[in-house]
């Protein structure tokens, strides 16, 4: 891997080379990836408090037009050589390879990821159906219109959506680009390891139609980056408790924290361990356990450690392996320390009596490895006989799960806030109860894996309602 790219700054329609750059390395070897611009807290500001003049022509074509150019950038985004820089432009080969590397995420799930992002692409029509409840788009063409009898007029909530995006999995810029197909403009702050599928998915959508001043790109450092939660009027935000917790009272920001997602076994599916097991290890496993909607609590009525053996048995099975091979499940650590200070508070943790790692009696390595200059965590399942067991209700950045007993009636009154619940039941009163169940944001029926989603259903909060509000109207235009 020897070309090294230099990477600007987008400025609503203007790229921009910083005098303060950031080396970009391979996690493995530390050869330098790329060269990344830096926006300083003043120029974040300046733009955003003119973006509404940067980016006035940003969306002069009908939503339905635009729409239109979304299958486009899904072909570019998968297939095309896209710009990366003054000079330099992209395969998407390279691109995989240049992620894989600075993320630590096996070739083979950043090509998922990217097949994932290139489906929300070229589903997008549906995908703001199902986030605006059908109603016609045109009305943010119009400012109103007429559907059922009834007027309808939606308004912006701000000028520019901001999102301060993560280093976990590229899908998750799946979450702003609906933003774009609404006629927003974004200053997106990339994750320090992954630059490059924001950059890609921009000049994607340039490459098929939409206006370079739609978008600005911001590589930055935390304060900087700050001043775009401030600046703008409406932000996402993704990370752990302490980063997102100073946000969470906060209107204008949508906030994507810790899943603690969970599987929760029905009375009627607990005997058919054949299925009860691989929806388990589904829901633990895809993406390499990097997704906040990764199983990482396990409820079970009956047969706990024979569902525990079972599952193990098969986690266990994932193995680390070179970044390039294709049969690669788990994800390295983009520092050997993140994943040490995790193996270490995992075993602290099981000092605590009442708890046990059931992967342990069916691996033949330590949790913790290192290959090829990465460190890994084998997939860890601890067996939890205490609720109140300090591993029953958390959540790491890898494989990891806990499993408990608990009748799934009680379960709802104890499983906290649950941003993916699968319900593996066909018992219509349990899934009666978890509809009621206010702590699930998604709910999964059935034998389906809490990692699947259907991209018009509200990932974590609606963003067409975060981005335009309704507002009462009376009389005709």
């Amino acid at each position: 891997m020897s070309e090294s790219y230099d990477i600007p700054l987008l400025r609503f329609g203007t790229a921009y080379d910083s005098l303060t750059k950031s080396e970009l390395c391979d996690c493995r070897d530390g050869t330098i990836l790329a060269t990344v611009s830096q926006a300083n807290a003043g120029l974040i500001t300046r733009d955003l408090s003119r973006v509404s003049d940067l980016t006035t022509n940003a969306f002069t074509h009908p939503i339905g037009e635009l729409l239109e150019r979304f299958p486009v950038a899904a072909d570019a985004f998968l297939n095309a050589s896209l710009p990366l820089g003054a000079s330099a432009t992209q395969s998407p080969e390279a691109y995989l390879n240049v992620l894989s590397a600075s993320c630590g995420l096996p070739q083979s799930l950043c090509r998922a990821n990217m097949q994932k992002i290139a489906h929300v692409l070229k589903t997008m029509p549906q995908v703001l159906r199902g986030l605006s409840r059908a109603i016609d788009l045109d009305v943010i063409d119009c400012g109103m219109i007429e559907q059922d009898g009834v007027a309808l007029s939606y308004l912006r909530s701000a000028d520019v959506l901001g999102a301060i995006l993560p280093n976990n999995s590229p899908g998750v810029n799946n979450l702003w680009l609906p933003a774009t197909a609404l006629k927003y403009p974004v200053a997106l702050k990339p994750g320090r390891q992954d630059p490059w599928t924001p950059m890609r998915l921009i000049q994607a959508l340039i490459h098929a139609g939409v206006s370079p001043s739609a978008f600005g790109y911001y590589p930055a450092g935390h304060d900087a980056a700050q001043r775009i939660m401030e600046g703008a009027g409406r932000a996402l935000i993704f990370g752990d408790v302490k980063t997102v917790s100073r946000y969470a009272n906060n209107p204008a920001v949508s906030v994507h924290g810790p899943g603690y997602s969970k599987v929760i076994v029905g009375e009627d599916m607990v005997d058919d361990i054949d299925t009860v097991t691989q929806v388990i290890v589904d829901s633990i496993v895809r993406n390499g356990g990097r997704s906040c909607i990764n199983a990482s609590t396990i409820i079970v009525p009956r047969h706990a450690d024979e569902i525990a053996e079972s599952v193990a048995q098969r986690l266990v099975e994932h193995r680390p392996r070179p970044l390039e091979d294709d049969d690669a499940t788990l994800a390295g650590f983009m520092s050997a320390p993140m994943g040490e200070s995790i193996d270490a508070a995992i075993d602290d943790a099981l000092l605590t009596p009442g708890a046990s790692d059931v992967t342990a009696r069916f691996r033949d390595a330590d949790r913790l490895e290192t290959l090829e200059g990465l460190t890994y965590l084998h997939p860890t399942l601890i067996r939890c006989e205490k609720l109140d067991h300090p591993l029953a209700r958390t959540e790491y950045m890898f494989p990891f799960a806990s499993l408990v007993e608990l009748s799934p009636e009680q379960s709802f009154d104890w499983i906290g806030p649950t941003l993916a619940a699968t319900i593996l039941t066909e018992d219509k009163g349990l899934k009666r109860k978890a509809m009621a169940c206010a702590d699930i944001a998604r709910l999964n029926l059935g034998a389906l894996a809490t990692s699947s989603v259907e991209w018009d259903q509200p990932h974590e909060g609606n963003l067409f309602e975060f981005l335009y509000h309704r507002r009462a109207i009376q009389g005709s235009l």
